[in-house]
């Protein structure tokens, strides 16, 4: 049985403008991490809601009042006693807090000091005061747990040819994670919260509704999020993109599915019958024209292995391959000439 949340009785920062949710589960390691990275922030213009989704409470309040007071008094802690979800334990913290803006920012996740700073200045800009909200550079952090530390292994920008946020990339594949997304509040009364039936993608959903309702900004430059990955963790440590990626597959195709039944239902099927018979087309030139480079790549192969045949007879019945063969008889006849 899921019970009520429980709260930590703290009252949140009143007229903060920015609400950070962090979602966790029984990854101490991360979430003091995750303070650290959070209270050292250029812009300290936010409330923190911690959401403990099914994990051991003890962990989460002993390091949370490991802070000062002041930081203490930002910070409402959420405990689920049995774990809701990934998108529930989202709507869970958005709905505790009140900030003009949101950000989701889990617990093994980090930004550069001026994440917060600059996308608030972003959207604050008169000139984009019709954009939803901003993504940032990002950059993928692979990491393994040593112990009880945090070795990084190697490093790679996401998306490096990411220039826009456009709905026409985010249809193919999802081009952003939570922590590279700060966004309007007012969002969430124009598409709604994030869809709490989906165990695994459920913010490239909520990133599709968004994009279908508005324009997204984008920062480029210096990464300002860090996606940590663990491809060699299991348990709590891992991530679900690696441990889950059968589920991520299954409800990639469900939400197609279920906006290409949206659609259908309010335009008919034409459209989207007269773009599947284009698209059958060009699947199937694609595969004749792998045929044909198939069958060019065999044809060179038998060219070169008939010129190779005729160079090896030619260096075993010439002069030229009496001298490739015996260049220490030769090298003595030259000796003796002189």
């Amino acid at each position: 049985m899921i019970t009520l949340p429980e709260w930590n009785g703290r009252a949140m920062t009143a007229g903060a403008r920015i609400t950070i949710v962090t979602r966790t589960k029984n990854r101490p390691i991360f979430l003091a991490r995750a303070l650290d990275d959070i209270f050292a922030q250029t812009s300290q213009d936010f409330e923190l809601v911690v959401v403990n989704d099914g994990g051991d409470p003890a962990d989460v309040e002993r390091l949370t009042s490991q802070r000062s007071d002041a930081e203490q008094a930002r910070i409402t802690t959420l405990h689920h006693s049995e774990s809701v979800g990934m998108e529930a334990a989202s709507n869970a913290g958005i709905k505790a807090g009140s900030g003009e803006f949101v950000v989701i920012h889990d617990d093994d996740d980090f930004w550069a000091p001026t994440f917060l700073e600059r996308t608030v200045a972003y959207l604050d800009d008169p000139a984009h005061a019709a954009q939803a909200g901003v993504m940032v550079r990002t950059e993928i952090v692979i990491e393994e747990l040593v112990e009880d530390r945090i070795e990084p292994v190697r490093r790679e920008i996401f998306w490096a040819d990411m220039r826009q946020i456009t709905l026409a990339d985010m249809l193919r594949i999802n081009r952003a994670v939570p922590i590279s997304f700060l966004y309007r509040r007012s969002l969430h009364d124009a598409v709604g919260y994030y869809n709490e039936d989906l165990p695994v993608v459920g913010d490239w959903e909520f990133h599709l509704r968004v994009l279908s309702h508005s324009r997204v900004g984008f920062l480029d430059g210096e990464p300002l999020a860090f996606w940590s990955q663990r491809p060699e963790s299991e348990g709590h440590d891992g991530n679900s993109i690696f441990a889950k990626a059968a589920e991520h597959a299954h409800y990639d195709a469900l939400v197609r599915d279920e906006h290409l039944r949206d659609g259908v239902a309010q335009g008919g099927l034409g459209t989207v019958l007269y773009l599947s018979r284009i698209l059958a087309e060009q699947e199937e030139l694609i595969r004749a024209q792998q045929r044909r480079l198939d069958e060019s790549a065999a044809k060179l192969d038998h060219v070169l292995e008939r010129l190779d045949a005729l160079n090896q007879t030619l260096i075993s019945r010439t002069s030229v391959g009496e001298f490739l063969k015996k260049p220490l008889l030769l090298a003595k006849k030259l000796g003796g000439r002189g």
